[in-house]
């Protein structure tokens, strides 16, 4: 076997490029072993299978018999490359090459990305506030009339009145732009929460005192950066029929209304257990902001580059969440994904913080050698499939089917790191009064 030349730059602290020269004698032998390939399974007529001659395959499956054998030879050379140093790619390899020419050697470079080198600083003996938020009365009643909200039932109105701000509403609209009235601007019997904000601005606020059974004209001018383009910034004048109005009546908090549940006997049992699920609420929502806190401090302490292939993963994944709410708000399919497409850019700079979280994250446990075994990973599904009263078999294959099993990995290694950077930490501890007391 003919010796390899192998040489490898430095591009930048995430970007490596391997240049290869391969000796036509490794060249040639990849190249009849892809031809004798080939004639096993061309069809040529006059010919029988196998037995073609190499000149004649030649005039046939040149292009293709030399495609194959490159591409052989680079994923040969490349892997080989990548398993001898050590290196661990995250990226696709960008490949230069210029073709095979007979009795010559074979060059070829791969630019591929890593993960950047990080000697972690800064995380211990940080300087860090912890939020501890006291559950108010006030709290309480706020969740006790979100779930009277969930109870509420739509009444025909008894009397006689107009149409009110938080009523629903049947109405037929049909939109006028330019003399034509496309069919994304018209809609029958449209059952709509007056102030849902669901419509273009101004719209629903016109809706407020039309009585039932009345028409009228209302104009909106649509906003500057609508999805649609062809309506972004012009002025519409819709035509808008009322047909039924409702109004949404909320259950008495009295004994009647806690009989809707099994487990309370009292509308006190409900409050107090509504006080235990704040509370553990609120110490999740400490947590995730101490976490949060300690992220910044990490990433002001340790700059480095972003792997531009992590940073486009992120910002796909980010992409295709947004997709997915718009298409669950009940936006259409493209107009959905024209509007997470546009999102890429902004994106960015949220995209690398997560990035960068990650990978310091990372550097961490592998600097302070945490690893997590197979029992922890079993605990936690078992710990999971409690909480959320499910069977523990069954969350486990769900798991291990989906591979999902390296993401409960990687939520326990983050979870020591976190452990052990609030141990080694000086925590103030600051007191908040109430959930939704300005944060």
């Amino acid at each position: 076997m003919s010796p390899v030349a192998i040489k490898m730059e430095e591009l930048s602290a995430v970007k490596k490029k391997f240049s290869f020269e391969i000796p036509w004698s490794e060249v040639k032998n990849e190249l009849d072993a892809v031809y004798r390939d080939v004639g096993k399974k061309a069809k040529l007529k006059g010919f029988r299978p196998g037995k073609v001659p190499r000149k004649v395959l030649e005039t046939y499956f040149k292009e293709q018999a030399e495609g194959d054998t490159i591409t052989n030879i680079v994923n040969k050379y490349y892997w080989q490359a990548l398993e001898d140093k050590g290196i661990m790619s995250i990226s696709k390899p960008e490949i230069t090459q210029e073709g095979l020419k007979e009795n010559a050697d074979f060059s070829f470079t791969a630019s591929f990305e890593t993960e950047p080198k990080i000697d972690p600083k800064g995380y211990k003996g940080i300087e860090v506030e912890k939020e501890t938020i006291r559950i108010t009365d006030e709290d309480v009643e706020t969740r006790l009339q979100q779930i009277r909200q969930m109870f509420a039932t739509m009444e025909e109105i008894k009397e006689e009145r107009p149409a009110a701000l938080g009523d629903f509403v049947t109405i037929d609209f049909s939109g006028s732009l330019n003399g034509e009235s496309p069919k994304e601007l018209k809609a029958e019997n449209y059952f709509l929460e007056i102030g849902s904000k669901k419509f273009i601005p101004g719209f629903e606020e016109q809706l407020v005192g039309m009585k039932n059974g009345e028409a009228k004209s209302i104009n909106v001018t649509f906003p500057v950066e609508y999805h649609e383009k062809k309506f972004a910034g012009k002025e519409v004048s819709f035509a808008v029929a009322m047909k039924n109005i409702k109004e949404k009546k909320l259950p008495e908090l009295d004994e009647a209304f806690i009989k809707n549940f099994d487990k309370y006997n009292s509308l006190d049992d409900l409050k107090n257990d509504i006080r235990k699920t704040l509370e553990e609420e609120s110490l999740k929502l400490a947590e995730t902001k101490l976490h949060n806190n300690i992220i910044e401090i990490l990433l002001k302490e340790n700059e480095f580059e972003v792997p531009p292939s992590l940073l486009e993963k992120q910002i796909y994944y980010m992409m295709a969440d947004t997709h997915k709410r718009m298409t669950s708000a009940g936006m259409d399919e493209k107009s959905a994904m024209e509007l997470s497409f546009k999102m890429h850019d902004k994106f960015k700079d949220e995209a690398a913080k997560i990035v960068r979280s990650f990978l310091i994250l990372k550097a961490i446990a592998e600097k302070e050698s945490f690893i997590v075994e197979d029992i922890e990973v079993e605990k936690y599904i078992g710990d999971l499939a409690a909480k959320h009263g499910t069977e523990y078999q069954a969350l486990k294959n769900a798991y291990e089917k989906e591979d999902r099993k390296d993401g409960l990995k990687l939520e326990l290694i983050q979870g020591k790191v976190f452990d052990f950077i609030e141990h080694h930490a000086n925590i103030k501890t600051v007191e908040k009064m109430g959930m939704n007391n300005g944060g």
